[in-house]
């Protein structure tokens, strides 16, 4: 028998004219709101009714405090418009039943409506627009309050901490905890935690790591609030080492300790971490069904790439929901079984748009790029609401596509959706970033300036996005110009950057320029250059003709050098007809990747030009020998949304008699204005081959041949 019937029972035997005051039934009530039981609630009003205290104050603000606490809220109203009389926690109790409901509107009129509000009053308003996520009312109230010369308490500082976390305002976050620290608060583990997780959701690391460091005393949730900033905002690793840190300390880990302990080796790919943990969760009968902890054990091994280990957890859940199935959806399609993931995810009861994002960013990762955008039509149709997530996948199919009218199909959606390229609760800053790299990817270089111009905020994405993009399409001096401009406003480099800016120098010609910036990198900027650097300083090198510079770079990196690095510095000595060297460079290359056909063909075309014959044929026939086979070339062109792919000879084309007709005139017309195809070039066969084709009546079987 429950406590809340247990007191009713004897209240029913007990003569109501005879109780002295209004108390038991106040306990009555308070057992109902403990135990949500609104059936009970309106018989004991029923019973007050029939007393002399049914006009009593106290016993009627209780009303309206139970009513609205178990979701009664028209009841809790007619008993606060029919009081006679009503003081300041008549008001509390109905504004507290309003945002019990969620209403705010409707609790700020009363607010409004109050003779004197107290400071219980401005603590429900400032905690209910927080807890509602309307983190700027939140503040206002706050704000207010103190101007009000209310003394704020941890109930008031507890809120509006939440609210800057929701708001991720550092500024203001900052000033609340100057205030606390002043205050009485300054000890209480509640306000560590809040201001721990108020810098952690603000990005601040290390104010939050000092917050802990100096708490005099801390309990589960101050350490889950530390391990949950390491795991969001890095180093990740960091996250591990507090976990340990609490196990020796004593303290018991919770299921937000393990998700987040879960997470952080999922981010790691720590298998071994991962693993045991896992382990200590099946021992555990509280923690081994939690929806939450599974959630982060399916989404662990799904990054892991361990697919089964993730549908084993996953079929063994005695709940599920729909993250659980987005978590599996993401896994399957992250070790390329798209048709997989698409089957469950056309089986799910229940998605949202993170379930849809997962499919599209899976389609996306996988090249798939026309089913990405066949997936988003379909969330149209379905009138499901497109995140910046959404968005950010779009992109980068219509960036891997290379197609500038889809992609300004997606930029108008994108300004139809209100995205402003801010930062804030919901930064979607990244969507701009990708708009920038859609747009250069395919060549509207224009467009891409122009979004980035027009951004409220920026990253070190946005400035990376720009200045590659620039230096990509040969844009080099607006590249530069950028990356000034870059380190004046306050970004610092980054790897990233510096490849477009030594990718800008290689285009314009710029080597003392350029060997300043790459050597700058560790003496101005703390950076290390990568192997990614070294191919652009050999490609500026070589381009400019110090190839000797070039060499003795490459054989004092770090690293291995690469195919890629040997490759630019032959493509440099084929320019300038520098065969020794080329053929020291090719022999490297070889080494590397002996059925790579790139330097054969370089070093025989670098042969041919200088008339060496003899050394024309030593190659091609050692390129027989080893069996093989130059890659043929590949060009596409787009006509009317059409996409035909050709490779050299392809003769399956339905126009394939027009196209070489056509081919077979600019042939004619190019000897004409005297051009001399090179015999001795690996090309040249293909030339001839192509200009004899429209004269064949029979055509051979193509060497390869596509058309999309």
């Amino acid at each position: 028998m429950t406590k809340d019937t247990s007191l009713f029972q004897k209240l029913v035997a007990w003569d109501l004219f005879s109780l002295p005051n209004s108390t038991p039934f106040a306990k009555i009530l308070d057992s109902c709101i403990n135990s949500k039981s609104q059936c009970v609630v309106p018989t004991v009003h029923g019973r007050i009714l029939k007393t002399h205290f049914s006009s009593e104050v106290f016993i009627n603000n209780k009303l309206i405090d139970t009513y609205g606490k178990c979701g009664m809220l028209k009841y809790a109203k007619k008993i606060f418009d029919k009081m006679p009389e009503k003081n300041t926690f008549s008001w509390n109790s109905m504004i507290n039943a309003y945002t019990a409901s969620r209403l705010l509107f409707e609790a700020e009129e009363l607010f409004y409506l109050m003779p004197e509000p107290d400071q219980c009053s401005w603590n429900l308003m400032v905690s209910s627009f927080a807890q509602c996520e309307l983190f700027d009312s939140s503040v206002e109230y706050l704000v207010r309050m103190h101007k009000e010369d209310f003394v704020l308490n941890e109930y008031a500082y507890g809120s509006g901490l939440s609210a800057c976390a929701g708001l991720r305002d550092f500024r203001m976050g900052t000033q609340l905890h100057a205030s606390v620290a002043k205050s009485k608060y300054s000890r209480s583990v509640y306000m560590g935690s809040a201001l721990i997780d108020m810098y952690s959701k603000t990005g601040n690391v290390n104010c939050a790591t000092k917050v802990f460091n100096g708490m005099c005393e801390r309990n589960v949730v101050s350490w889950n609030s530390l391990l949950s900033c390491y795991e969001q905002n890095g180093p990740v690793k960091e996250a591990l080492v507090i976990f340990t840190r609490m196990m020796d300390f004593g303290f018991e880990p919770d299921e937000k300790t393990l998700a987040s302990v879960v997470s952080a080796c999922a981010s790691l790919c720590a298998i071994r971490e991962g693993k045991e943990i896992h382990a200590r969760i099946v021992k555990s009968d509280k923690l081994r069904d939690d929806l939450i902890i599974c959630n982060a054990l399916v989404d662990m091994y799904a990054k892991f790439g361990r697919i089964a280990e993730a549908r084993w957890i996953f079929d063994e859940m005695p709940v599920r929901s729909v993250v659980s199935h987005t978590c599996l959806v993401s896994g399957y399609a992250r070790v390329a079984s798209v048709k997989t993931a698409r089957a469950m995810f056309m089986g799910m009861i229940e998605r949202n748009v993170v379930s849809w994002n997962a499919l599209i960013a899976g389609y996306t990762q996988n090249g798939n790029n026309e089913e990405a955008l066949n997936l988003f039509l379909m969330l149209k149709r379905e009138s499901v609401w497109p995140t910046h997530y959404t968005f950010g996948n779009l992109l980068n199919a219509c960036a891997n596509l290379a197609d500038l009218k889809l992609g300004r199909q997606a930029h108008a959606h994108i300004l139809k959706h209100g995205f402003r390229f801010q930062n804030g609760p919901e930064p979607d800053v990244f969507v701009g970033n990708a708009l920038i790299d859609m747009y250069m990817k395919c060549g509207s270089v224009e467009d891409g300036s122009c979004v980035f111009t027009k951004m409220l905020d920026r990253d070190w994405v946005s400035w990376n996005a720009v200045i590659v993009g620039y230096a990509q399409n040969g844009h080099a001096m607006e590249a530069l110009e950028t990356f000034k401009v870059m380190l004046v406003s306050g970004e610092k480099p980054d790897h990233v950057t510096m490849i477009g800016v030594l990718c800008a120098c290689s285009h314009a010609g710029l080597v003392e320029e350029g060997r300043q910036y790459f050597y700058s990198m560790g003496t101005e900027y703390g950076l290390t250059p990568l192997k990614d650097h070294y191919t652009c300083m050999v490609d500026l090198l070589g381009k400019a003709g110090c190839l000797a510079d070039a060499k003795d770079l490459i054989e004092s990196m770090p690293m291995s050098p690469d195919s890629v690095v040997w490759g630019s510095l032959l493509a440099a000595c084929k320019i300038h007809r520098e065969i020794e060297l080329g053929k020291y460079v090719a022999e490297k290359l070889l080494e590397i990747d002996p059925t790579n056909s790139g330097p054969y063909v370089l070093l025989s075309n670098m042969y041919a030009e200088q008339g060496r014959w003899q050394d024309v044929k030593m190659v091609r026939k050692l390129m027989k020998q080893r069996g093989i086979v130059k890659q043929p070339g590949c060009s596409w062109i787009e006509i009317q949304s059409h996409v035909h792919v050709f490779m050299v000879k392809d003769r399956r084309h339905v126009q394939k008699k027009e196209i070489y007709l056509i081919l077979n005139a600019l042939t004619k017309l190019m000897k004409l204005s005297g051009y001399v195809p090179n015999a001795g070039h690996l090309d040249a066969d293909e030339e001839q081959g192509m200009s004899d084709f429209s004269s064949s009546e029979e055509f051979e079987e193509p060497l390869i041949a596509a058309v999309t």
